[in-house]
C-alpha cells in the first residue's frame, strides 16, 4: 500500500442537529492527485476545512505525516479553500510580500512562486485589474509561499473560463511534478478528469467511494453510480 501524507478517520461534524459530515475517511497516498468529487453542498469544503483546521470536527481524528494533527502541520500544507483572499489595491509581488512577511520567507521566495503560476510577469499590476484566472493563480502562489509537501484546493476553477481551466490543469500537472501532493475538491467531472489519479465520491455528507482511478473507466459513468446509490463503497 501507498505511504498515506493524510489519513481521515471516521469525521463527524455537526451544525446544530444537522450532520454535515458523516464518518468520512480518507486516504491520501503521498505524491498522488487526490480528486474529492461531490455534487454541491454534499460535504467536500466542511471536510477540507476541518483538515486546515479552520473548522473543529464534531468526532473523529487525522493522521498527516504520519502523526496526529497539530496546528505546527499547517506549516507543510498549502491552502486555497473558496476565493483567494486578496488587496485589490495592491500589485501581485505586494501580496504575496505581505504574507511572506507573516511567515518569515526571503524576497526571492517571491518570484519563484510568481514564476512557477505564470505571473512573473504582471508583477507590478494592481490585483483589481486582474482576470478570474489570475487571481486563482495568485492564490495558489501565496499557498506556494511555504514550500508545502500537500497542496488543498477547493473548488479552484469556480468562475474560470475554459482557457483559465486548462491553464488550472497545466499548474497542477508542474505541481505535481514537483513532487507536491495535491488535494483538489470540485463538482465539475471534465475538471478533474484530466488529471487525478486517486479519488474519494461525496455524497450527501458521507464518502460513497475511494480508489485509484482506473484509465479504462469513465469518471462520469462510475460518479453518477455512486452518486445515485448504484454502487457502494
Amino acid at each position: 500500500m501507498a505511504e498515506l501524507i493524510l489519513e481521515t478517520r471516521c469525521l463527524k461534524k455537526y451544525y446544530g442537529k444537522q450532520l454535515a459530515v458523516n464518518d468520512v475517511s480518507l486516504q491520501i497516498p503521498r505524491g498522488s492527485i487526490y480528486g474529492l468529487l461531490g455534487p454541491n453542498g454534499a460535504g467536500k469544503s466542511t471536510t477540507l476545512k476541518i483538515i486546515t483546521g479552520l473548522l473543529y470536527p464534531s468526532a473523529g481524528e487525522i493522521i498527516a505525516f504520519g502523526g496526529r494533527w497539530e496546528r505546527k502541520h499547517l506549516r507543510r500544507m498549502g491552502v486555497l479553500i473558496e476565493s483567494p483572499a486578496l488587496y485589490g489595491n495592491l500589485t501581485a509581488y505586494e501580496n504575496l510580500l505581505v504574507h511572506a512577511k507573516l511567515i518569515g520567507l526571503p524576497k526571492e521566495r517571491i518570484y519563484e512562486v510568481l514564476e512557477i503560476v505564470e505571473l512573473k510577469d504582471v508583477d507590478k499590476k494592481q490585483v483589481s485589474h486582474f482576470s478570474m484566472g489570475m487571481k486563482q493563480r495568485l492564490g495558489i502562489a501565496i499557498a506556494l509561499l511555504g514550500n508545502p509537501e500537500l497542496l488543498i484546493l477547493d473548488e479552484p476553477a469556480n468562475g474560470l473560463d475554459p482557457i483559465g481551466i486548462q491553464k488550472l490543469r497545466e499548474l497542477i500537472r508542474s505541481l505535481h511534478e514537483k513532487g507536491i501532493t495535491v488535494i483538489l475538491s470540485s463538482h465539475i467531472l471534465s475538471e478533474v478528469s484530466q488529471i487525478v489519479d486517486h479519488i474519494g465520491i461525496i455524497s450527501g455528507g458521507e464518502l460513497k467511494y475511494q480508489g485509484e482511478i482506473n484509465p479504462t473507466e469513465n469518471l462520469e459513468t462510475l460518479f453518477m453510480e455512486v452518486v445515485n446509490g448504484v454502487e457502494e463503497q
